[in-house]
């Protein structure tokens, strides 16, 4: 007896309802076989970046580890060092925050160059005419020498004929000299002590400094200096 094309699928599916069925537990061994040999060729590339000291990466290669194999024995095994990766990558991406403050330029000044640095207070002030952000700048100009001096966007400093300027130093308190020149080209308040003033700068992470305003009050601005590139200044 011949059978119809419709009869044929349905007994093909009877054969194969009858086949044995899936093992969850070989099932469930297999997947653990992947993940393993997935989370081993991880650490190897973990390795790497550990080894090379490739702190970002590393870290990153650490929390996929822990998020995709969280039962993974290597999670234990690499713990502390993720834990230094970490560390570590958070040192490196707070250098570069620091490093980034500072802005360098170097521009022809007759038959010589100018060179300067400068960087920005972490807060502005209110100078009386509204808010400015205070700037510290570092010049070396090829005919009027080295300067240090503070920069405001509006208002005047109150430091006409030469003030004290209190400052912190990591905290720790100290003075310099400072004078306002009678010009109106830029509202500026030179540090008379510029050599002193670098020194320190360069071997400190945060600078404040009481600014004497005109017309408001005396307020404090800090500067994160700790990412200055002294090789940019050359001689200083």
């Amino acid at each position: 007896m011949r059978l119809s094309r419709a009869v044929l699928p349905l007994l093909m599916l009877g054969v194969a309802a009858c086949g044995p069925a899936p093992d969850p537990q070989a099932e469930a061994k297999a997947k653990a076989a992947q993940d393993a040999a997935a989370a081993d060729a991880l650490a190897g590339e973990l390795e790497t970046q550990l080894s090379n000291r490739n702190w970002t990466l590393a870290r990153s290669q650490c929390e996929v580890l822990a998020y995709r194999y969280p039962k993974s024995p290597l999670v234990a095994r690499y713990a502390a060092r993720c834990a230094e990766a970490k560390a570590q990558a958070g040192e490196q991406a707070e250098a570069a925050r620091l490093q980034g403050l500072w802005s360098y330029q170097s521009d022809p000044v007759g038959k010589g160059r100018q060179l300067s640095t400068s960087i920005y207070s972490k807060d502005d002030v209110d100078t009386g005419a509204g808010r400015s952000r205070v700037r510290l700048i570092f010049r070396d100009h090829p005919e009027w020498g080295r300067s240090s001096y503070l920069v405001l966007e509006n208002g005047d400093f109150d430091c006409y004929g030469g003030c004290a300027l209190k400052m912190k130093v990591d905290g720790k308190p100290r003075s310099m000299a400072g004078s306002r020149p009678r010009t109106d080209e830029a509202i500026a308040m030179f540090i008379e002590d510029e050599r002193g003033l670098w020194r320190t700068v360069r071997k400190a992470k945060t600078l404040a400094i009481d600014l004497p305003l005109k017309g408001a009050r005396t307020q404090t601005v800090v500067f994160e200096v700790g990412g200055l590139d002294a090789s940019r200044m050359p001689g200083w």
